[in-house]
């Protein structure tokens, strides 16, 4: 039986079900009857979701009931971005020219989630080839706003409370901007750290895989178990972070007031502690590789994974993936392999910087959702963090003045993902102790 319990079961977090479950205080089964009635309740406002089938998620629960414990999230139940190839679900890569496609086997992190015991509600509303173009679902929090690209369904997913967790890819900015004005936790891995093979339209040289969640105890474990690194603590005993790098990058001035406040009143909170802030400003490396290496690695490679595509249905695309094509008449392998090139110098610039800082505190987005659903920004602060390879959290902790989301994105030295996320937990606890509760309003 569930729990007595104020709120329904679809309110609570992943890791705090999980300790239902164990405790034998509630099912699998009564954790998805409650997520199915806020899904039916919101979705069709929402419009979160591509794909669910009930008799799939029946037929993933008698195999959990037949096994024991795979992980610390069986029984958990998911969001799946319908770019991830699943066997027993259709993946349409957000496209009509893959109408009811069923791939053979299932792409290499939903095998992993499917062998460690997660359940699939279904799969998540994306982008056109999860690029960078609005789709139909709207921003939970305010239904006439963007919840953000590509990664949208899984985003809004989590923040209305139709699942604990969802999955997502981030190519410039799909993962920590819709986190950002969603208002949940959002995590992009280091690159590689979590795998993308068998991604069908991967971009090898970009391309990261990450989640959602509404709690940063979620985020790290489910990086756990899709890293097979698990252990019995959330976070690792480790130094809270002491030297903090506040980088506002060249595109500050396209930030709203919300996300300067945000970030003024982040380095108010930690000033109080025992942390060193500095300020950081980029070298002029930074600057331009985003010029154009991001954009020439970005379009050869989307070329490259959708060669076939492209050869059959290139009218059929909307008009930014058409742009991305196009832009590359007058650039030649040379010029690819040069932005390549540049790319890796500007990480190695990043390295010495982290040798001297331990996380780099940054916007996440410019600031609240904007009303403009088809609105493309032309200012990031995702892109280049992307390019340089390094692990990225978005952090929901403060609200705009419209009440919305304004996120702040905390970004660690790559491959130091347990590290940055352990970091991040401090950076919450004491921005709890200062303001006494999260999120906080950036008009007060």
């Amino acid at each position: 039986m569930s729990p007595n319990l104020n709120k329904t079961l679809n309110h609570f977090t992943a890791t705090k079900l999980a300790s239902l479950i164990s405790e034998a205080q509630c099912q699998p089964s009564d954790i998805i009857r409650d997520c199915f009635k806020r899904i039916k309740l919101r979705n069709p406002k929402v419009k979160a979701w591509k794909y669910i089938n009930e008799s799939k998620i029946e037929q993933q629960l008698d195999y959990l009931n037949q096994v024991k414990t795979l992980s610390p999230l069986s029984g958990i139940p998911m969001a799946i971005k319908d770019n991830f190839d699943t066997k027993d679900m259709p993946t349409e890569y957000g496209t009509s020219i893959y109408p009811g496609f069923r791939p053979q086997k299932d792409t290499e992190v939903i095998k992993i989630l499917r062998n460690a015991g997660l359940i699939f509600l279904g799969k998540t509303i994306t982008s056109e080839f999860a690029g960078p173009y609005p789709g139909p679902t709207l921003n939970p929090h305010a239904l006439d706003r963007t919840p953000g690209v590509s990664s949208m369904g899984s985003a809004a997913s989590v923040a209305d409370f139709m699942v604990p967790i969802s999955n997502g890819t981030q190519t410039g900015g799909s993962i920590i901007r819709p986190a950002s004005l969603c208002g949940v936790f959002g995590y992009k891995g280091s690159f590689g750290h979590i795998t993308g093979v068998g991604i069908k339209h991967l971009k090898p040289s970009i391309d990261t895989v990450g989640h959602f969640a509404r709690c940063l105890e979620d985020i790290e474990l489910l990086r756990q178990v899709l890293t097979n690194d698990l252990n019995s603590n959330s976070f690792i005993s480790i130094k809270p972070p002491i030297r903090i790098g506040i980088c506002k990058t060249s595109n500050w001035h396209a930030a709203s007031i919300d996300t300067k406040i945000a970030i003024k009143k982040s380095i108010e909170s930690l000033k109080t502690t025992d942390c060193i802030l500095e300020e950081i400003n980029l070298p002029p490396e930074f600057d331009k590789v985003m010029e154009r290496s991001f954009q020439v690695i970005y379009s050869w490679e989307l070329r490259e994974a959708h060669k076939q595509e492209i050869k059959n249905h290139f009218e059929s695309f909307n008009p930014w993936f058409k742009w991305a094509i196009r832009f590359l008449e007058d650039i030649s392998f040379q010029d690819y392999q040069e932005a390549l090139e540049e790319a890796e110098y500007t990480r190695s610039i990043l390295k010495k910087i982290f040798r001297e800082i331990d996380v780099i505190i940054s916007p996440s987005a410019i600031g609240e959702a904007p009303k403009e659903l088809m609105e493309i920004p032309k200012y990031s602060f995702n892109h280049l963090w992307t390019l340089m390879y390094v692990p990225c959290v978005n952090l929901p902790y403060f609200l705009g003045a419209n009440g919305l989301p304004v996120g702040i994105q905390v970004i660690g030295p790559q491959n130091k993902d347990k590290q940055l996320l352990s970091y991040c937990n401090e950076i919450e606890n004491k921005m709890k102790n200062y303001f006494g509760k999260l999120p906080v309003s950036t008009i007060s």
